[in-house]
């Protein structure tokens, strides 16, 4: 992608930025995220079907903020985990330059925030179409059968905390999983720990996932942990018309009421 590097090396060499993140073959030729701080280094930058990680996940990493003002590579789920992060005081906008992929892995000319939130407002919002198909079948279970599929899911799970370290939104410097004064969930890999994990963190995640799907890809054992946090992000949307990541002064949608809300959800 010859744009993407040469405008790589442009906000390097002019000192715009100080790092672009984005992509780069790793050595058995998986794409792994790449921290460019030198132009001369702008042509190991990729983008293809290959480069699936949300790269937003770093942008509240200490680390990654020491470098200073940073340029990154983004396709809609990373521009959406970026407007949810600036609305919840993560990142500040202004120290961020968007190098946007559109759908056609073109890069786009993304000069402003707001001109982001214009562009996510003409896409599409809604889950992956192959994870809505799953979701399908899943709803057309009894709940007795959704229970039973889960648990199945959820006794594979071994507490390695994957899908949590690959979620934009879990930046939590010290997680619940992590208190032990009291304990809140218990440390070792067992069925009622478990189910008390997965069900904490798509709770936490109501109303703040953008449905890339990174904590299913992510999860070594193959739990499509995912699919919990797409399904509230499908209620959230038929509650409240809430899409997640679609401003940067969005409001925590579980802790804002307004008079108008349904309440079909009261039994």
């Amino acid at each position: 992608m010859n744009n993407l590097i040469s405008r790589a090396k442009e906000l390097l060499e002019s000192k715009t930025v100080n790092v672009v993140i984005g992509y780069e073959a790793g050595p058995t030729g998986l794409a792994r995220p790449a921290f460019i701080t030198d132009s001369a280094k702008a042509d190991k930058l990729i983008y293809d079907e290959r480069c699936v990680q949300n790269l937003a996940v770093y942008l509240t990493k200490a680390e990654v903020k020491n470098f200073g003002k940073m340029a990154i590579v983004a396709r809609l789920p990373v521009m959406r985990s970026i407007m949810m992060l600036i609305s919840e005081q993560q990142v500040i906008g202004d120290n961020l330059i968007i190098l946007g992929i559109s759908e056609d892995n073109s890069l786009l000319d993304i000069a402003s925030i707001s001109v982001m939130q214009g562009y996510i407002d003409k896409c599409d919002l809604g889950n992956p179409s192959k994870d809505r198909e799953i979701l399908a079948e899943l709803n057309k279970m009894t709940p007795e059968e959704k229970f039973s599929w889960w648990q199945n899911q959820f006794s594979k799970c071994i507490k390695c905390y994957a899908c949590r370290q690959a979620c934009p939104m879990c930046y939590c410097i010290r997680c619940t999983v992590e208190v032990n004064q009291p304990q809140w969930i218990p440390v070792q890999a067992n069925a009622h720990g478990n189910t008390e994990w997965h069900i904490l963190r798509a709770m936490h995640l109501a109303g703040r996932c953008i449905s890339c799907g990174e904590c299913g890809r992510a999860c070594p054992v193959g739990i499509p942990c995912h699919l919990l946090t797409m399904q509230l992000a499908d209620q959230v949307w038929n509650y409240f018309h809430v899409h997640a990541g679609t401003s940067d002064k969005m409001n925590s949608v579980l802790s804002t009421y307004e008079p108008n809300d349904k309440e079909s959800f009261i039994i």
